[in-house]
């Protein structure tokens, strides 16, 4: 499941433990908890896929030094669409209509944003890289809204911004380059949201794995080409693997799962959390530690997701689920 999902999804309904029906046919149906399953198991395993995909760019940052992000952008995006057109075989599933625009707009960001938040968090620590990049989701959820409560979720998006940013004051060598790429991720990732969603209602759930081909058909090579060394010897390709199933195939599989127990706002303001996990897991396997007015700036930023999450306008009934893949960058 992509964040663009979890961000986009509206209303509280929740989707109970039955496989999502799709007029797509041969796909891979969505795993689901039983009914007697209790929603803490799927809260638990939420937690899980978080901290799969936090430990697994811990994990991308390590190879930096031997290849460079460039490189591991190019191990995760080749290895990982490899992963999604494995499980969701595009090439059997029948195709309506086709908007190959949105689809090629869509694989393109993708790429983007994996290529540009690499580059980012390598002179910057994860939780701020996730932070930044957080931004440009809870910019396409607050500029659908023109309630008055939402203006408190921009403030507070606001005043994390400023914390973070490198803006006239001391932010514990917050380097401007790694934060304007962490942004500018941000910024493909909203992209991303707002193709996905048009690009999906004609591929449905193989817009992941045609999105991604297309991202690494562009950022592959680029990558391969500016990596430190090498990336195709038998040191490197078992770690870019490890990197993919971290970030793709495990929490990919735990989302699903837990959505089919979790209502929709439940599992999106559980997601608000990731930016606290992406600092955590920096200080566990980084050694990056974060300032007082940095773990503010984190805070606040999850507080406006959060909130621009429980005060959504309901609607009567869950009108479509889109299923587009996991998180697209991989943080």
């Amino acid at each position: 499941m992509t964040k663009s999902d979890k961000n986009s999804s509206t209303g509280d309904s929740s989707i109970d433990n039955r496989t999502v029906d799709t007029p797509y046919s041969d796909t891979p149906a969505l795993p689901a908890l039983a009914k007697t399953a209790s929603p803490f198991i799927a809260v638990l395993l939420l937690l899980i896929a978080m901290l799969s995909l936090q430990g697994g760019a811990s994990l991308a940052k390590t190879l930096f030094p031997l290849v460079g992000p460039q490189g591991v952008t190019a191990l995760r995006l080749g290895i990982g669409s490899l992963l999604l057109l494995a499980w969701f075989r595009p090439w059997r599933m029948k195709i309506r209509g086709g908007n190959f625009r949105a689809l090629l707009i869509y694989g393109l960001a993708l790429g983007s944003m994996n290529y540009s938040f690499y580059l980012a968090i390598q002179t910057i620590p994860l939780g701020v890289g996730v932070a930044l990049e957080f931004t440009g989701p809870l910019a396409v959820a607050m500029f659908s809204s023109r309630r008055p409560v939402d203006f408190v979720w921009v403030i507070l998006a606001v005043v994390g911004l400023w914390f973070l940013l490198p803006l006239g004051h001391d932010t514990d060598s917050i380097d401007p380059k790694g934060a304007c790429l962490a942004l500018f991720a941000g910024a493909c990732w909203a992209i991303y949201i707002l193709a996905g969603q048009r690009a999906g209602s004609s591929y449905g759930p193989g817009t992941a794995a045609i999105g991604s081909l297309i991202g690494a058909m562009i950022f592959f090579p680029i990558g391969a080409f500016q990596a430190h060394t090498s990336i195709f010897t038998l040191s490197i390709l078992p770690l870019g693997l490890l990197i993919a199933l971290l970030t793709s195939a495990v929490p990919y599989s735990l989302e699903m799962i837990a959505m089919t127990r979790l209502p929709a706002k439940t599992f999106g303001t559980l997601m608000s959390m990731e930016p606290a996990m992406a600092a955590m897991s920096g200080i566990i396997f980084l050694g990056e530690y974060l300032n007082g007015l940095q773990w503010l700036a984190l805070a606040a930023i999850i507080a406006a997701s959060a909130g621009s999450t429980l005060t959504i306008q309901r609607k009567t009934k869950l009108d479509t689920v889109e299923v587009a893949g996991n998180n697209p960058s991989g943080k």
